[in-house]
């Protein structure tokens, strides 16, 4: 099929903007902090070329080695969990119903929520003084703890606060949910098929690319939203125990003019960033599509 050279300058040009602005904001800024992690620079001086010894340095660093180690920890307690939460609460409010509107409303409230005003509002939540949950706590005749004081409890408590913004994920399983034709449903209820069996061999193999679509997105959020809740609710303590890598970032380019280091530190959660979709590729199969499904 020929398509007309007019036709398609006019969508070269509808793209043109886009282009634009991801080569100004995305990919410029990306190859200079790339070029940058091989250098020394303070934002005084010149940058002087250091070749790989900011990623030796990096990898003999305790503090960094310990903000890895935060940051897996995170994302294996908030991306299952997240996942999970995401795909009952669509399924639960999947079809019409009196209020429904305001229940999708509000799943979807928390994520239109400013990073600073969420992290202040959990702060409130988890004061171990007169925040509402240990007040509810303590009410039940159950134990209380200092959340954001304790380096045990710490990093658990600001992946609590990450549960609620689902809302994104939660559109993308809704949407996919009601893409799935009824007819389905109906003809393996006819062969015997009961609610669990029609989620295991209907809903998810058919849900399965929003699944992935949605796991990959949680993935790249859980590993730099952590920033504003790190810096607004425990600046990376007590004891480092909530340094995640984005914090780490900021602290040695900003605070430190070590910029150098930042952006190696920066390729390196991209580069992890990237290693963790491609493990969740290789053990999901693919993007879920199946052609016998």
């Amino acid at each position: 099929m020929h398509i007309p050279t007019r036709y398609r300058l006019s969508l070269y040009l509808l793209l043109t903007p886009f282009l634009a602005g991801i080569t100004l904001l995305v990919v410029i800024p990306a190859g200079l902090s790339f070029a940058l992690a091989f250098m020394s620079y303070d934002a005084l001086s010149p940058p002087v070329w250091r070749g790989v010894q900011n990623y030796r340095h990096l990898l003999a660093d305790d503090l960094f080695r310990r903000a890895v180690v935060n940051s897996l920890t995170f994302l294996a307690l908030t991306v299952p969990l997240r996942t999970l939460i995401t795909l009952g609460l669509a399924l639960l409010l999947r079809r019409p119903r009196r209020g429904i509107r305001l229940y999708r409303a509000a799943v979807y409230m928390p994520t239109v929520i400013p990073g600073v005003a969420y992290a202040l509002i959990w702060l409130w939540i988890l004061n171990p003084v007169y925040g509402p949950l240990n007040l509810v706590l303590g009410a039940l005749n159950l134990p209380t703890a200092a959340w954001l004081v304790d380096p045990r409890t710490a990093l658990p408590a600001l992946a609590l606060a990450a549960l609620f913004q689902i809302g994104e994920g939660f559109v993308v399983l809704l949407a996919g949910l009601q893409h799935i034709p009824d007819d389905y449903y109906d003809a393996a209820a006819l062969d015997g098929a009961g609610r669990m069996a029609l989620f295991r061999h209907v809903t998810l193999p058919l849900l399965a690319p929003w699944l992935f679509l949605v796991i990959i997105r949680d993935i790249i959020a859980s590993a730099q939203n952590t920033f504003t809740p790190a810096l607004l609710m425990t600046g990376g303590g007590p004891y480092y125990a909530t340094l995640f890598l984005p914090l780490l970032i900021y602290q040695t380019a900003f605070d430190r003019f070590r910029f150098g280091e930042g952006a190696a530190m920066t390729t390196l959660l991209f580069a992890g960033v990237g290693g963790l979709i491609m493990l969740v590729w290789r053990i999901s199969g693919g993007w879920g599509y199946d052609d016998s499904v």
